[in-house]
């Protein structure tokens, strides 16, 4: 016997399997082998649909066959559910993720177009991306850059973190940033040395490393990087993209402002 669908029907189902077995790819990616079973999700789906044995088979063969003469629609929707979750982390995230802690702030900080940096002292692909930043401020009056401070490489990371913080409540942000990292690996020695470089008043700015607000920040960072599937700096907002790694400033430019592709 021959079993046949309506050509909406076989659409409609198409649809569903490929979201559940892509859902079920980044489910597995995200939370490791302890994860449900990509092939139970898909028989429990469709067996709540009333399919029959027959019409399974022929819905499998049919999608298999689809997706063999279609192999382009594969990168494509790994590509469009990547977006929409990436939408969704930030919507998650909440408008914060922008607003910075005060003073932590490169570039014009009345600025329109804002790009959210996570960076750690002590990541030399962060060191690597300070040329690519200043070249984007230079280039556009209206960009707000956000510093985000994500130490999770050292202890150093941390401190040098809290002493870039204090800066920033002196609006010396952007003059520690740079001797920070024009120092290398954030020692305490290091750390010394940049803050009196961006001229800190030093007795002031140990007492506001060591402040609950500077605690809390850092804590608010962590929980948004956790959010956005962060695991490593340099890491970047820019429009409406989630990038991780020393991109560089054509990537950075071309997502901060579409339009001029």
């Amino acid at each position: 016997m021959t079993t046949r669908l309506s050509p909406l029907r076989i659409v409609l189902i198409a649809a569903l399997l490929a979201v559940v077995a892509l859902g079920a790819f980044w489910a597995l990616r995200a939370n490791g082998p302890e994860g449900g079973s990509p092939d139970a999700d898909a028989a429990a789906t469709i067996a709540a649909g009333g399919f029959s044995a027959e019409q399974e088979e022929a819905i499998g063969q049919m999608v298999r066959r689809y997706i063999l003469d279609h192999p382009e629609i594969l990168p494509e929707a790994i590509a469009e559910l990547q977006r929409r979750q990436t939408t969704e982390q930030l919507a998650q995230a909440g408008d914060g993720i922008t607003r910075a802690f005060p003073g932590a702030v490169l570039g014009n900080p009345d600025g329109d177009t804002v790009l959210v940096e996570f960076s750690d002292y002590a990541c030399g692909y962060c060191r690597q991306s300070v040329e690519d930043v200043k070249a984007l401020v230079a280039a556009n009056p209206d960009l707000k850059v956000v510093i985000r401070e994500l130490p999770i490489l050292s202890q150093g990371s941390i401190e040098a973190a809290k002493m870039a913080l204090a800066a920033a409540k002196q609006d010396k942000f952007g003059a520690f940033h740079e001797a920070m990292y024009a120092e290398g690996r954030p020692t305490d020695e290091a750390i010394e040395r940049a803050a009196r470089a961006a001229g800190l008043d030093m007795e002031r700015a140990r007492a506001d490393a060591g402040s609950e607000q500077v605690a809390s920040e850092l804590e608010a960072n962590r929980t948004y990087a956790e959010q956005l599937q962060i695991s490593g700096t340099p890491a970047w907002i820019a429009g409406d993209e989630v990038m991780q790694g020393a991109v560089g400033e054509s990537a950075l430019r071309i997502a901060l402002y579409p339009e001029d592709r």
